[in-house]
């Protein structure tokens, strides 16, 4: 690994560890940096899964106060994340990724889409934002957790578009619920991938420093910028992750 290639992986570890903090999308950035470095996909995938971790610890750090009055989300969509991860990494150590990719933009669009609508519904004053059950939450968070763990890319925005449809409303604490979702999936995943040895750890160290600059830099910019503006800029990064996905293919 040269020195540019070490700024590189660095730079766009911060940058995912941002993105991670407010919305989600990380992975669109150190996916294909390791790939411009040369890193195999596979490997690439499975590099960055455990480049991010810290930083999706240090950006659930950051939203610690407003998670605190929502644990009972947290128990009640921990397992189905963690079955999800375990489902995916397994999946992606056995198939070829091109089929899954090839959704994965009108996957994020669609939830970008749905989340902007969400937000809309949600501010009408006297109207009620629609609902989801726990079962139906549930569910969806499993199949989230699968494709976090094969992939990764715009689970942040499927999984607020869960939150938000079980009538949370304050984005911070969405977020960080999300990133303790993301967590969980991810550290089932990261620990697979080591298992089976698909891990590079000279790049792998290098974006786990940016990674968690990034993330708790990211979780104090998102309380300063506002509510309104967070959710602004979850549809902003959802619609460039979703370009990014069509460009990417």
């Amino acid at each position: 690994m040269t020195l540019l290639h070490g700024l590189v992986l660095f730079g766009s570890a911060a940058a995912a560890g941002v993105m991670n903090a407010l919305a989600g999308g990380g992975t669109l950035l150190t996916f294909p940096a390791l790939l411009f470095v040369g890193v195999p996909a596979v490997q690439a995938n499975a590099t960055s899964t455990v480049a991010l971790l810290p930083g999706a610890l240090a950006s659930m750090a950051g939203y610690r106060r407003e998670v605190r009055t929502h644990a009972a989300w947290l128990r009640t969509l921990f397992l189905p994340s963690l079955a999800g991860g375990a489902i995916g990494s397994l999946l992606l150590l056995r198939t070829p990724d091109a089929t899954f990719a090839a959704l994965a933009p009108w996957l994020v669009l669609f939830a970008t889409l749905l989340f902007a609508i969400q937000a809309a519904l949600g501010r009408k004053p006297g109207d009620a934002a629609p609902r989801i059950s726990l079962l139906v939450a549930s569910g969806a968070q499993l199949l989230v957790g699968i494709y976090g763990g094969f992939f990764g890319a715009g689970i942040g925005i499927l999984m607020l578009v869960i939150l938000g449809f079980l009538g949370l409303t304050d984005i911070h604490a969405m977020n960080g619920l999300k990133n303790f979702f993301g967590f969980s999936i991810n550290v089932v995943a990261a620990s697979l991938f080591i298992w089976h040895g698909k891990v590079l750890w000279p790049e792998a160290l290098v974006m786990v420093a940016g990674a968690t600059l990034g993330g708790y830099g990211g979780a104090g910019f998102g309380r300063r910028i506002g509510k309104e503006k967070a959710r602004a800029a979850v549809v902003v990064i959802g619609l460039a992750m979703t370009a990014l996905l069509f460009l990417q293919r």
